[in-house]
């Protein structure tokens, strides 16, 4: 019989809900949360502190050998736990071992195995994957966008609340538009039919939106741009609303591209992401471009894209070339 969920992991949950943290991260915070108890044999947080969080963020690395952002994940899920359940904040000096692991060079795809992967991609997510790569957006931000974030006047799309809750501006490629057009036809087609049915509470909103416009929720829109093909109960409220498709079919759709197209490499989403990154630098836009337009703090972040091309030999002739 499967084990019941801990009580104490359904509150923070809960808690989480209710601060408006997306699903993932709460799903993300949840799993290090949990593994820092069992890693204290089932201890309850509360009669553990710093040194137990050293010990376990010390353990990552010397034991599992983590990257440094799966360890800076587990920690903020700790931070967070101790600051807003615990209310006992930790120090801000912890003295953990740190992983110095290297950062792995992103997988890019090149020209052609573009043309090759959109040659066979899902019809179904062909839309989906395009933004990806066309965009440079990240999974969750691509099925997150909404009808209204589409300027076909700017040719641009805006994100909002993507990564650390930032915003910004990125390009729209001209040949998405006519089936931009399409999608937001069925958009409409559903909400239609959504409006008829009177369970329907609209589409979930941000907390501040919700408040300043209580019937945005069932303008066009507000609604998901990738909208699911079922209403489904909103765990938050669980009233009935029409989210927007699971990233996993999005996922599903990308690997199956890939071992079509005959690509012998792992091809996730977030490969479409580095490529659109590493085609337009070899294009020859400025890195501070580049940088703006995945949404990168720090330029650091983006300069790893040079690194492949330099790596890529696209900048050094090969002394066996002059034989």
């Amino acid at each position: 019989m499967p084990n019941s969920p801990s009580p104490f992991l359904t509150m923070v949950a809960e808690e989480m809900y209710k601060k408006r943290y997306a699903k993932r991260t709460i799903e993300s915070y949840i799993k290090w949360i949990r593994n820092f108890i069992l890693f204290h044999n089932k201890q309850h947080p509360t009669y553990l502190h710093d040194n137990e969080v050293e010990a376990f963020l010390s353990h990552l690395v010397l034991k599992q050998d983590c990257a440094a952002n799966t360890q800076s994940s587990a920690l903020n899920a700790l931070v967070f736990l101790y600051r807003d359940i615990i209310n006992r904040p930790l120090t801000l000096k912890l003295n953990f071992v740190k992983s110095n692991r290297q950062q792995k060079l992103p997988v890019v795809l090149t020209i052609d195995e573009i043309r090759r992967f959109f040659a066979v991609v899902n019809a179904h997510q062909k839309l989906a994957t395009s933004i990806l790569y066309g965009s440079g957006l990240r999974l969750m931000e691509c099925v997150r966008l909404r009808v209204q974030d589409i300027d076909f006047d700017f040719k641009s799309i805006k994100v909002l609340f993507g990564k650390g809750g930032k915003h910004r501006v990125v390009t729209l490629a001209d040949n998405l538009i006519p089936t931009l057009r399409q999608q937001i036809s069925l958009v409409k087609h559903y909400l239609e039919a959504d409006l008829h049915n009177p369970e329907f509470a609209g589409v979930w909103l941000p907390h501040r939106y919700r408040i300043k416009n209580q019937s945005a929720n069932k303008t066009i829109g507000w609604q998901y741009l990738f909208p699911s093909a079922r209403l489904s109960r909103d765990p938050e409220s669980n009233l009935m609303r029409r989210h927007h498709i699971d990233g996993s079919s999005v996922q599903r759709a990308v690997r199956d591209a890939a071992r079509k197209a005959q690509i012998d490499k792992i091809v996730t989403p977030h490969t479409l992401r580095h490529s659109f990154a590493t085609h337009l630098l070899q294009s020859g836009a400025d890195i501070r471009t580049v940088q703006d337009q995945l949404g990168h703090s720090d330029l650091r972040t983006t300069q790893i894209y040079t690194h492949i091309l330099q790596r890529g030999g696209n900048s050094v002739v090969s002394p066996l070339s002059r034989l």
